[in-house]
């Protein structure tokens, strides 16, 4: 079956996440983040990631900015910078203004171009996504933001994916799903959607009893995938 939809993950597939580390790290008054910007920035997106993850787990439901602002706290109390009001809410301020990774718009534009549906499925809030889609001038080349607040819980609960038929009437072997994170393209691949990993940093494949149809550097070759 022909690919219909492109579905993205957001935070990390999209949109850097290291973004308002590194922009903080160049302000002037930030001088004490700059040797612990990268450090800062991964723990904050790993505690993140896994606050989600035992939130789903054990019912404890919450909209993701709450999430990202907890994750912040440890991270920033793992770098030794937990007093620093002002940094942290220089941090939080950034993160509604996400840099796309400059491959972004273009494949976006492939995408549209060739009649396909494209769309945007992600753990943050709608108020989240619609100012980092703003932010990065996205709104063109996107049919749908999903956001699993309308279901109440995070991924990779198959609820999420089920939002996608649901918005464009398509089975799941016509839907390209493309995420940063190797266990959410995995998930999704045993949901049934095919499925692309951007694996922008080289890590090795998770150990889970599915695994992503295709493994990419980054998001250049998406349109390639989808028989644009």
């Amino acid at each position: 079956m022909s690919i219909t939809t492109c579905v993205f993950d957001a935070y990390g597939t999209l949109f850097d996440v290291s973004a308002a580390a590194r922009q903080a790290a160049e302000d002037p008054d930030n001088a004490a983040l700059r040797p612990h910007w990268q450090t800062l920035a991964s723990h904050w997106r790993l505690k993140q990631l896994q606050y989600s993850w035992l939130r789903a787990i054990t019912g404890a439901h919450t909209d993701f900015w709450q999430v990202t602002g907890e994750g912040l706290d440890w991270a920033l109390e793992a770098v030794g910078l937990a007093g620093d009001a002002a940094l942290r809410q220089r941090l939080l301020d950034l993160y509604w203004q996400l840099q796309a990774y400059p491959e972004v718009p273009a494949m976006l534009r492939a995408l549209k171009d060739a009649g396909l549906e494209t769309a945007i499925l992600s753990n943050g809030s709608p108020d989240m996504l619609d100012g980092a889609v703003r932010s990065a001038g996205l709104g063109d080349v996107l049919d749908d933001v999903l956001s699993v607040e309308s279901v109440g819980i995070f991924k990779p609960d198959h609820r999420v994916y089920d939002l996608v038929g649901q918005r464009f009437g398509c089975p799941p072997e016509a839907v390209l799903f493309v995420s940063s994170n190797g266990w959410d393209a995995a998930a999704a691949a045993g949901y049934g959607f095919r499925t692309a990993w951007v694996n922008r940093a080289g890590e090795p494949v998770d150990r889970l009893p599915w695994t992503p149809d295709h493994i990419l550097s980054d998001l250049t070759g998406i349109p390639e995938l989808a028989e644009v």
